[in-house]
């Protein structure tokens, strides 16, 4: 089974940390639905799953025309009354019919877009992460930031960021179900820069929007994955783009389960913030500007970022082993943890100062 989809992640427009309650309020995007919370080790609020109708093209590596029809299954997230995340994704089947179908069997089967005619996994894999969507082809992350800015537009939020930041984006191809055992094998990783950022505008939509609440049961059969990456059991493969693009490729012997989109999430919200953190720490200018203003530039960082790092802290032991291999290389928690140590290093230096022109050493 192919699965994509894309995750944006920003900054809550928010002057400071919202509480529990708060976040219940902003993501209540459908009414009589429920918010899931939890409370341990963060406070992590997910609002009910959408679905967004699609009848359009899908991006390919060879630029075939690949129709595919089927629903979007997408969420809005708030982690640590801070952080604010959109996400969107699809499971590739091919269609047992020669024809659209009724709109009621493609609800039935939240998160399913079905394809028609001969089709390549690796075709549509490659056509997705390194060029996303392109001229009138499916866009998941125009769907992804559409969410994101019902929840900003919420008239809970003041709209008074404490600092500027960007959102980035976190495009992502799993291919599961491919040979191997279902173990967790071993993994591997591989990071660059200057990979496509085609991002497109079209999102094919169809049908509306709607609840997540049908069933996945149905006609259509599963596309064969290939594990492209590592055919004998799990890979990864992270790249750094330009334009705050990363893409991720995951091979997953065994089938697809909610925790890939959980994964990808916690990737996606780790990137932003360490990401974010090397902005601050630039634009901070130390070395250059007085000890005053390098503080006031670090400030953000120690009162909205630095207690949110806790990687793979809400996920399934399964996918432990990734996050594992990505801390070896390219190591997110060692290069957090220099900044981290740099900011509070120039912060405790200004105190001294502060403190020696003040007489109290």
């Amino acid at each position: 089974m192919l699965v994509m989809g894309e995750v944006r992640t920003g900054l809550l427009q928010n002057s400071g940390e919202i509480p529990e309650s708060l976040c219940q309020s902003v993501l209540g995007l459908l009414s009589g639905e429920r918010v899931r919370v939890s409370r341990r080790p963060i406070v992590y609020a997910v609002s009910p799953d959408q679905l967004t109708g699609v009848d359009c093209r899908l991006a390919s590596a060879s630029r075939a025309r690949v129709r595919g029809v089927g629903t979007v299954l997408s969420r809005a997230s708030v982690t640590g009354g801070r952080l604010l995340q959109g996400s969107s994704h699809i499971r590739v089947v091919r269609s047992e019919s020669d024809h659209r179908l009724s709109w009621s069997h493609y609800l039935a089967r939240p998160g399913v877009v079905e394809v028609f005619g001969k089709v390549r996994v690796p075709n549509l894999a490659e056509g997705f992460a390194e060029n996303g969507a392109r001229d009138d082809c499916l866009d998941l992350g125009s769907v992804s930031e559409r969410f994101m800015d019902a929840v900003q537009a919420s008239p809970f939020l003041d709209r008074k960021a404490p600092f500027r930041s960007a959102r980035t984006r976190l495009r992502w191809v799993a291919e599961c179900g491919g040979a191997g055992s279902t173990g967790t094998g071993s993994t591997s990783t591989s990071t660059g820069a200057g990979t496509g950022t085609g991002a497109g505008t079209g999102t094919g939509a169809g049908a509306g929007t709607g609840t997540a609440g049908g069933s996945a049961a149905g006609g259509g059969a599963e596309i064969p994955a290939t594990g492209a990456l590592s055919p004998e059991g799990p890979a990864i493969r992270f790249t750094l783009g330009r334009d705050q693009v990363r893409t991720l490729r995951l091979v997953l012997p065994g089938g697809f389960t909610p925790g890939v989109v959980d994964f990808c999430e916690d990737l996606a919200l780790h990137d932003w913030l360490l990401t974010t953190l090397l902005v601050i720490v630039e634009r901070a200018r130390v070395g250059t500007a007085t000890r005053g203003e390098v503080t006031a530039k670090l400030a953000p960082a120690v009162d909205h970022l630095l207690h949110l790092w806790m990687p793979a802290a809400r996920l399934d032991e399964g996918f432990a082993p990734f996050w594992e291999t990505l801390e070896r290389r390219p190591g997110f928690s060692r290069q957090w943890q220099s900044l981290v140590e740099r900011v509070r290093d120039q912060i405790a230096i200004n105190t001294l100062a502060l403190l020696r022109e003040a007489g109290g050493w």
